[in-house]
């Protein structure tokens, strides 16, 4: 299997610069030594091109991102770059033909605005945020695996020009307004626990918390047992509120559009970004199609075979023990 380089200009204009305090965060916690990181790329890209099995995105902002996941561990970025592609092989849900950025129903659920980015103030160094409005797409037309899909392909956007979710991270804030019998048991809980362990094992962008929202008092209880559905590290960041205000302890007020109570213009202004976003991703995801492992040329190496994973060794995902 051989690599392949991206085209985009946007993706290979080389190494984006942080923001100042930022770039403090990631020298002090991520271990980022400025001068050394475009040979820490080189060396990264060199590794990868030699792998048989891998095919895999080569641009300098990619490499960067696992990079800085892997808190410039050269051996724990080769790892999780492997761990990416090797693990959407065995959530073929979520990644599969219609994971494209003008695929029409991707952009059908990104005009509902059941998934909002919130922007942040360009000197904020806090993680990244994320909406997922569960409440609001027809569980009759579309399965909670099309949503996770396209979250899926915004977090990857937000891997490679998301400099908060980069350094800082990021958060999900679930909101659970207008949920119904049929929402609920759309969820598909073993799915959320898959493509968690995914995020947790191969995403370089670190997950810093999911907090379920607006949850209906009879349901509290019930959704706090999704808490174990999730990888260890994962489920103390998982929270579960009725409150109507639980919002404003995530994500500053003037951040939010109006409709959750701030003044950063309406869901349709950030619906309207999104999609324009999505749009501009569309060379890279279809070349990310050619991206993925082959097994049958992967050489042996132990490192490969003694990783703790929710996954199996060979990539399906084992079940987890639920009591």
């Amino acid at each position: 299997m051989h690599t392949i380089t991206m085209n985009n200009s946007q993706l290979s204009a080389g190494i984006r610069p942080l923001p100042p305090g930022l770039q403090q965060i990631a020298i002090e916690e991520l271990n980022e030594v400025p001068a050394r990181v475009a040979s820490d790329i080189a060396a990264l890209r060199e590794w990868l091109q030699k792998q048989p099995h891998l095919c895999s995105c080569l641009t300098d902002q990619f490499l960067l991102g696992f990079l800085r996941g892997s808190k410039f561990s050269l051996e724990k970025a080769k790892h999780k770059i492997d761990r990416y592609y090797t693990l959407q092989a065995a959530i073929p849900e979520v990644f599969n033909e219609h994971r494209l950025a003008d695929d029409a129903q991707v952009l059908e659920i990104i005009r509902m605005g059941v998934i909002l980015r919130i922007p942040l103030d360009a000197d904020d160094t806090g993680p990244a945020v994320t909406i997922i409005r569960t409440g609001s797409y027809d569980t009759q037309k579309f399965k909670f695996q099309d949503i996770i899909r396209v979250g899926s392909m915004f977090g990857e956007i937000m891997m490679l020009e998301d400099d908060n979710a980069n350094v800082s991270g990021y958060i999900e804030i679930m909101d659970m307004t207008g949920v119904t019998a049929a929402n609920l048991f759309a969820l598909q809980p073993q799915l959320l626990s898959k493509f968690s362990a995914f995020a947790d094992e191969a995403m370089p962008t670190r997950q810093k918390g999911i907090h379920f929202i607006n949850v209906p008092a009879s349901f509290e209880s019930g959704f706090k047992s999704l808490r174990s559905f999730f990888p260890d590290k994962i489920k103390n960041r998982v929270s579960v509120s009725s409150d109507p205000e639980a919002i404003f302890e995530r994500v500053r007020r003037e951040y939010l559009p109006k409709e959750y109570g701030g003044s950063r213009g309406t869901m349709q202004d950030i619906i309207d970004q999104m999609e324009a976003k999505m749009c501009s991703y569309r060379e890279y995801f279809e070349q990310s199609r050619h991206f993925g492992t082959n097994e049958k040329l992967r050489e042996e190496n132990p490192a490969n075979t003694s990783c703790q994973s929710y996954f199996g060794l060979d990539g399906s995902f084992r079940m987890l023990d639920i009591d």
